[in-house]
Order: structure tokens, then C-alpha cells, then sequence
């Protein structure tokens, strides 16, 4: 005969998933918060590398670009890694990487610099990819709210990167090696706090990013799929152009070097409200047009402010800017979702786009700097960063669509 099962029985069974949930909640927002910041903080320090490195604006801009380049080699990869040995320990394996590539960036000298760079472009890029796929699968009813807490969480700790980068390498003298260094933690505590998904890996765990060749075949096929991955290419492309120039714009226009440092802050701070907005309201949305319409705007309004405003119309600038950034980052995440029908296209749309995308943003910074160089004015390069938010304008506008990827 069964014997009834006692009430503290039935409150532990409810209790687990809750707290299961809880803990994927925080190791998705710890994991979030190492995406940017490794980037984020060079930006400031640009004048200190090439001062202490002797290095060129070429090089600066190598050094941001080398990310993007892992982005486009390895996105496309990690679908296929992940379904060999599970999304979860993929993402524990990548943050170990990220860990030991801000730890070898961190050492003096130029091949140590972008020996690590390369390590932190290739975890970021697995993480990339894997986790709004992940938030698909494990959060089918909010990947709204989700992907607002995922695009808050990264973008906080980008601005907070940028922000201390100076005060860190010059007030409390740990040097550039030291202010870009000290993200390592962060990421060594995401290691532990991301154990918990490793332990209890689920028996479909592989569902999230397995993808069969012929599913892989229509989605490169799909124009909606090429629509969706040259809006992720431009809004990257505008973004990592701007967290690598921004602070030596400001410069020219009068500002100091801690300054800008906060200047570019101030950017990403003004995008956390919108992040965590645009996400929910692109989910209710039939299609997401206006979104996009309202994103290449402030892109434009931003970008002529900071080049006819001068210094007075700098920070309005900045924001505008940033509300655009975080708008765009958060519409692309968010077209890996609305324009799939399963976990599996997701994460097969997320690793084309990035692949692709990245592969076009990689161009931004080593080109913005060329044009920079060649030019000694900041013009051209800001009308390069124009004419690619109004190409943002005409792809999204298409990725926008109320349509799935599969349909003709």
C-alpha cells in the first residue's frame, strides 16, 4: 500500500526546478558579463598601448579587430563542438579560455597582447552563439525578458570596463596590464558559478544547437537568414568601431583621457534601460520595423552630432549613440528567436550570423583607422560609420519581417 507523501516532501519537489532555474539565471548573467568587458576596456587604454607598445593606429586597430575575425572563424563552429560534447560544458570549456587569454594579454609585451586576444576572441565567440540559444530552449515563453536580462547584463559591465579602465591603470597605478587584467576574475568566478549546468547536464542537452547538414544548407539558403546576417554585421561593425575610436575622438574635440574614458561609459550606460526594454517590446510585436526605423536614427542624429556639435553636443551625442548600440544588439539577438521555429535554428541562425557578420564588422576598426590615418580628420571615417547605419536601415527592415527563416 502507498503511503501519502508528506507536505515537506512536495515543497522540496517544487523547490528544485526553482532553484535550478535560478542558478542557469545567474551563470547566463555571470557569462554575460564577460562578453564585453574584455573589449570594452582596451578602448580607453588605446593611447597608453601606443605610447608603452610603440605601436601604430594600424595596430590599434588589429587589436580590436582579432576578436572580431575569431567571431567570424569560430561562430559558425561551435553548433558542431557543442552537439560533440554538450552546450554547457562547451561554455564551461570557453571560459576557461577567456580566463587564460585575459591572463596572457595581460603580460608585457606586443605578442603576448594579441596572443591573448586571440584566446579571448575565440571563448567569446563560443558564448556568442550558444547562449541565445540556450535561452530559446530553456525559456521557450520569455525569451523576451531573457534576452533583455542577458543584453543588460553584458552591456552594465561593458560600460563599468570602459569606465575604470583609466582610473585603474593610472589612479591606482596597476598600469595597462593590470586595468585590462583584473577582468580575469570575473571570469574565474563565472567558471565556478557555471559548474552547477556542467554537473547536471540534461539528456537533451544537445538539442539546442544540433543541426542537421540539410538544415545547416536551407538556412545559408534563406534570404531572411542573409537579412538577419548583415543587420548582426553592421550593428557589430558600428559598435566595435565606436568602443575603439570613440575615446581618441573625444581627445581631438578637447577632452581628457580619463574623460573619454568616461565618455564612452556614458554611451553603454545609456543603452541598459533600452536593452532590456526593445527585447520585450520586439517579442509583443507583429513585426519589428519600427524598431529598426527608430535604431538607424539614432545612429544617424548621433554620428552628425558628434561631428558638427563639437564638443558642446558631445554627450547628447554619445547617448544617442549608445540607445542605438544597445537597440541594434538587442533587435539581432532577439532575430535569432522570432525568425526560428526550434532551439535548433536558432543556433544554427545565431552561428551563421555571427560568422558572417563578423567576418564584415572585423573590417570596422582597421578601416576606421586607416581612413583616420590617411585623411588627419575624423570626416570620412564617421561618414564610413553613417553609411553603414543607413545599410543597417535596409537589411533590418527586411530582418524585421513577420517571417520564419524556412518560409519562402
Amino acid at each position: 500500500m502507498k503511503t501519502a507523501r508528506s507536505n515537506n516532501d512536495l515543497q522540496i519537489d517544487q523547490e528544485a526546478p526553482i532553484a535550478g532555474t535560478l542558478l542557469l539565471i545567474v551563470g547566463i548573467i555571470f557569462i554575460a558579463t564577460n562578453l564585453r568587458s574584455p573589449l570594452t576596456s582596451v578602448g580607453p587604454l588605446t593611447g597608453t598601448l601606443r605610447e608603452h607598445l610603440g605601436i601604430s593606429n594600424l595596430v590599434i586597430g588589429l587589436i580590436t579587430t582579432i576578436p572580431l575575425l575569431a567571431f567570424a572563424l569560430f561562430s559558425s563552429l561551435a553548433p558542431k563542438l557543442s552537439r560533440q560534447i554538450g552546450a554547457e560544458r562547451l561554455l564551461f570549456v570557453s571560459l576557461i579560455i577567456l580566463t587564460a587569454g585575459i591572463a596572457v594579454r595581460s603580460m608585457a609585451g606586443e605578442a603576448t597582447l594579441f596572443m591573448g586576444t586571440i584566446l579571448i576572441g575565440i571563448s567569446i565567440s563560443v558564448c556568442n552563439v550558444l547562449i541565445p540559444s540556450l535561452i530559446k530552449r530553456d525559456f521557450g515563453q520569455k525569451v523576451g525578458l531573457m534576452t533583455g536580462i542577458f543584453s543588460v547584463s553584458m552591456n552594465l559591465c561593458g560600460a563599468i570596463a570602459s569606465g575604470i579602465s583609466i582610473p585603474l591603470a593610472d589612479g591606482m597605478h596597476f598600469g595597462w596590464h593590470g586595468a585590462m587584467g583584473v577582468w580575469g576574475l570575473l571570469s574565474l568566478v563565472s567558471i565556478f558559478l557555471w559548474l552547477p549546468q556542467v554537473r547536471k547536464m540534461q539528456s537533451n542537452q544537445t538539442s539546442a544547437v544540433s543541426e542537421t547538414s540539410e538544415r545547416e544548407t536551407n538556412i545559408w539558403k534563406s534570404p531572411l537568414a542573409w537579412y538577419v546576417t548583415f543587420f548582426m554585421g553592421f550593428q557589430s561593425l558600428i559598435f566595435y568601431v565606436t568602443v575603439t575610436w570613440l575615446p581618441e575622438i573625444l581627445v581631438d574635440q578637447g577632452f581628457g583621457m580619463e574623460s573619454s574614458g568616461w565618455m564612452l561609459s556614458f554611451m553603454q550606460l545609456a543603452v541598459l534601460p533600452f536593452t532590456f526594454i526593445v527585447p520585450i517590446l520586439a517579442d509583443r510585436l507583429k513585426n519589428q520595423k519600427i524598431l529598426v526605423i527608430i535604431t538607424a536614427l539614432l545612429f544617424l542624429l548621433g554620428m552628425l552630432g558628434l561631428l558638427y556639435g563639437g564638443r558642446g553636443l558631445a554627450l547628447i551625442s554619445v547617448i544617442l549613440i549608445g540607445v542605438g548600440v544597445g537597440s541594434s544588439f538587442s533587435l539581432a539577438m532577439m532575430f535569432f528567436s522570432l525568425r526560428t521555429k526550434t532551439a535548433k535554428q536558432s543556433a544554427g541562425l545565431s552561428g551563421m550570423a555571427q560568422s558572417v557578420g563578423y567576418l564584415l564588422a572585423a573590417a570596422g576598426p582597421t578601416l576606421f583607422g586607416i581612413l583616420h590615418t590617411m585623411t588627419k580628420n575624423w570626416t570620412a571615417p564617421i561618414y564610413m560609420i553613417i553609411i553603414s547605419a543607413i545599410f543597417l536601415l535596409i537589411t533590418g527592415l527586411k530582418a524585421g519581417s513577420n517571417k520564419f527563416i524556412d518560409e519562402k
